[in-house]
């Protein structure tokens, strides 16, 4: 066992200082007062640094120059993993877009093979597609979008939520009877791509749709004779909504607006690309190349495809950009991710018998370091290959 000292512990409740947080193992132990602190007890001086809940991913197509898309491995995750923690990441879904049956079926076998070991950081895959509607497609493979039928469908049950965690449908292109048999199995079904009408959007709620991917794109605007999917989203309290914060998916103002529609609901997400933590210029993605550039990913033809972004930059634009106290822009991050996909049982808070995974950054939301399953990992050994 020790104790992280000196620092402002953002809880996911509330903000503590002269507080210490014991670690035992992989879990939090307790949080006291630190004039309680046994003598004895080894600790850690985080030097009036902020220590949150580990940030919680639940859109990552890749990251550290790889794609999962490209190479459905175990090594592709590792990578992925490593350049998380760099960023203060240290969960997350690996997003797999349309593609084929086979790989799809790839993807959910590696990835519950690494959650036997690793059952905290790989949440589960996040499947976005290809159940798509092709008006909506965005950067997505058109030649993979196709219905859901019984086989796959099957296959998606059996697997079940602690492999498939979250799954992005167009509800308007999917039976309601499939999605009620898919969140019966656990799974959390999300509206993305899609071109739904209100009625329709409304339907797919009914159904069991718990959440809409990157709220405002590749999906039906909010107009005043047609409230289409964002205007569903909005109206419906209960529906959790993700949204890229990095300035070019999403107007600023626009965040700002839907955050205070949909508060404790709406959740930071980075739908992230090979550029994110490292340095290359240009990438392929739905059988197109797409180019970095001044910040943003876009193909030929200016369509966006992922980004760059990290969690503790989508924070920072919060905090800096829209002056949303620091403790919520956490929660977005968080807490809120982590009840979307429903394993706030133990992760997004900093609580006694929750893991042991959390964020560790300055006054200038830079990270400082992580701890990982219980382990401390300063920044100077988060370097990634």
């Amino acid at each position: 066992m020790y104790a992280l000292t000196h620092c402002t512990l953002h809880t996911g409740w509330e903000d503590l200082t002269d507080h210490a947080l014991l670690i035992e193992g992989d879990r939090i132990f307790d949080l006291i007062p630190t004039a309680h602190l046994d003598p004895d007890l080894p600790t850690l001086n985080l030097g009036g640094h902020h220590a949150t809940p580990g940030l919680i991913d639940l859109q990552l197509n890749g990251c550290g120059g790889v794609m999962f898309n490209d190479s459905i491995t175990p090594a592709t995750l590792d990578t992925m993993h490593q350049t998380n923690l760099k960023s203060g990441t240290t969960s997350y879904l690996p997003t797999l877009i349309t593609t084929s049956d086979a790989d799809m079926l790839t993807a959910m076998q590696v990835v519950s093979q690494y959650r036997r070991h690793s059952p905290h950081n790989i949440l589960g895959l996040h499947l976005e597609g290809p159940y798509l509607n092709e008006k909506r497609k965005g950067i997505h493979d058109a030649a993979y979008i196709r219905p859901l039928d019984c086989t796959m469908l099957d296959q998606l049950v059996q697997a079940g939520r602690e492999t498939v965690k979250l799954l992005t449908l167009a509800p308007e292109m999917v039976e309601p009877a499939d999605i009620r048999r898919l969140v019966a199995a656990g799974i959390c079904v999300a509206a993305g791509h899609s071109d739904a009408t209100y009625e329709q959007a409304i339907a797919g709620f009914d159904a069991g749709v718990s959440m809409a991917t990157h709220l405002f794109n590749a999906m039906s605007p909010w107009l005043g004779r047609s409230p289409g999917l964002v205007g569903a989203v909005f109206a419906r309290n209960e529906v959790y909504a993700g949204i890229i914060a990095d300035g070019h998916h999403v107007h600023f103002n626009s965040i700002e607006l839907a955050r205070q529609i949909k508060r404790e609901r709406l959740v930071l997400v980075t739908d992230a690309t090979p550029p994110a933590g490292t340095h290359i210029d240009s990438f392929w993605i739905g059988g197109q190349q797409v180019f970095y550039r001044d910040g943003k990913c876009v193909s030929a033809d200016g369509t966006l495809g992922g980004s760059a972004l990290t969690l503790i930059e989508a924070v920072a634009n919060c905090v800096q950009r829209l002056d949303i106290p620091l403790a919520e822009a956490l929660r977005m991050a968080s807490s809120y991710p982590a009840r979307a996909i429903a394993v706030d049982d133990h992760l997004g808070y900093l609580s006694p018998g929750y893991v042991a995974n959390l964020t560790v950054f300055d006054q200038a939301l830079q990270i400082v370091g992580v701890i990982d399953r219980g382990q401390w990992l300063s920044q100077t050994h988060l370097s990634v290959n």
